[in-house]
């Protein structure tokens, strides 16, 4: 239970208002997703490690880490978790399927920022396929998600300012790529903004918004689960490279070759 504010509407504290709703939407995520899908909260760190048997892409990068991500969907089953506190994680980003910013209370600084910051933090996640054709799969599906929109409604169209906002997060970043770019940012009591998945290679990514009627709260909660399923099972994600552990060595020799032992056979 929140304990009510004594004036105005919401908890008493503000922070506990914004821990509920990220709380709902991951209790509704978890009941309706696949079970080796978790829905989780905190980092992740994209080291620089060999991935695979032959991925050697990151030999010249440093460790990155993304900030605190509000929800993580992270494919438990088929990767593993660096560290574990409850439902707080540091994850490689070969097994982030979504990353999805939650608001209680949409406001107009709100919308740039957050795409910029998903934006980010699907960078890390750009991941090689395990084949010989440098082939990229599927990034994580990224959302920003508010219950309401304290964003001014005077505006001639609400939608459209809040894609202007969308447009400038991306302006002049490099590499924007289809994947890179938010697929869902909605207020679900009142529109939905959803980018359509394109049918050939994309030279452009199309939005469309919805204002949201009477009885149409769900629709925001459904494009979500739509796009979180479309990436988990796109067919590139099922040939990935497995995620790397061990530290490039930095060219250290090693010490002694100490010989072999006879086998008969590679099984």
């Amino acid at each position: 239970m929140l304990i009510p504010a004594p004036t105005g509407a919401g908890a008493q504290h503000r922070g506990e208002d914004g821990r509920f709703v990220e709380d709902l939407v991951r209790e509704y995520l978890s009941r309706y997703l696949p079970k080796d899908l978790e829905v989780l909260t905190g980092f992740i760190l994209r080291p620089a490690v060999k991935t695979g048997e032959k991925g050697t892409e990151r030999k010249t990068d440093s460790d990155q880490h993304s900030t605190q991500l509000d929800i993580l969907v992270f494919d438990s089953g088929a990767y593993p978790v660096f560290q574990r506190f409850g439902n707080s994680v540091i994850v490689p980003p070969e097994g982030v399927i979504a990353i999805i910013s939650i608001k209680k209370h949409l406001n107009d600084g709100d919308i740039q920022h957050e795409c910029e910051k998903l934006f980010d933090a699907a960078t890390l996640c750009e991941t090689l396929a395990s084949n010989d054709k440098n082939d990229k799969v599927r990034g994580p599906y990224l959302s920003l998600v508010s219950v309401k929109s304290n964003i001014d409604k005077t505006r001639t169209d609400t939608l459209d300012w809040i894609f202007s906002k969308m447009q400038a997060a991306y302006a002049g970043k490099t590499n924007v790529t289809f994947d890179k770019l938010v697929g869902f940012v909605g207020a679900l009591d009142e529109w939905s903004i959803f980018k359509r998945r394109p049918a050939s290679k994309p030279t452009q990514a199309d939005y469309i918004g919805f204002k949201h009627q009477v009885g149409e709260s769900h629709l925001g909660l459904q494009f979500l689960i739509t796009g979180i399923l479309s990436v988990y099972y796109d067919k590139t994600r099922k040939d990935m490279r497995r995620p790397g552990f061990t530290a490039f060595p930095s060219g250290r020799p090693h010490d002694k070759n100490l010989g072999s032992i006879a086998c008969s056979g590679l099984r």
